[in-house]
């Protein structure tokens, strides 16, 4: 099992309260699964995701990925897990300005370290002939469509050769056309063997996951 989370809570103090984000949930992603995590605003489906990619820990609980039990884990040690296991695609892109696409995709090796600047740079390029943006290497973000730009973070989660590829809300900021490209690039991968989980509240978009994990008052449902 590639993800195995048992009782998983997690508890936020707000002020003098007490909130339940999480509330006791199980969770398993077998490999070369393409999961969707769907739910309304408050569901608690952007928490799980958290937790799953080892940016947040849970309350209580137990969490191993990749065999790994990483629900303990703080600070330095669970960075380290997350960039060798977990790539990431956020709503907003999250790419650096000034920096090329070449360099935006090529950007977490260089923060893991240990890779010469000419390997990076391969495994850049080869990554965004792959997802055609050949032709984008030298261009910046804002020179790019919505849809472009969301491949290059695509590409920028799969360079370090993740165990999982995690999105949220990945065509949030799409119409509707790049939503479908950007949709058609999960698919693709998925097919040919990556473990994707994808958090949306979107049910057109859950609904290109091959299983649906729906949540609800920290719940899953």
């Amino acid at each position: 099992m590639l993800i195995q989370g048992r009782s998983l809570a997690k508890t936020y103090r707000l002020g003098q309260v007490d909130v339940a984000a999480l509330r006791g949930v199980d969770v398993d992603v077998r490999p070369g699964e393409f999961v969707a995590i769907t739910g309304p605003s408050g569901s608690g489906k952007s928490t799980l995701m958290h937790i799953l990619g080892c940016l947040d820990t849970p309350t209580s609980g137990s969490y191993r990925l990749d065999g790994e039990d990483v629900s303990g884990l703080t600070g330095k040690r669970l960075a380290q897990v997350r960039n060798r296991k977990v790539g990431f695609v956020f709503q907003t892109f999250n790419l650096m300005p000034r920096l090329s696409v070449e360099e935006n995709v090529a950007l977490p090796l260089k923060y893991r370290g240990g890779i010469a600047r000419g390997e990076r740079r391969a495994r850049a390029l080869r990554l965004l002939e792959r997802l055609g943006l050949a032709e984008r290497v030298g261009h910046r973000p804002d020179e790019l469509s919505g849809g472009e730009r969301q491949r290059v973070a695509i590409a920028r989660a799969l360079v370090g050769e993740p165990a999982i590829l995690m999105a949220d809300e990945p065509t949030g900021n799409l119409d509707s056309a790049s939503g479908a490209e950007v949709m058609r690039t999960f698919a693709e991968l998925h097919g040919a063997g990556h473990t994707i989980v994808l958090v949306t509240h979107d049910p057109n978009v859950a609904a290109r996951a091959e299983r649906v994990i729906q949540m609800s008052d920290g719940r899953v449902v």
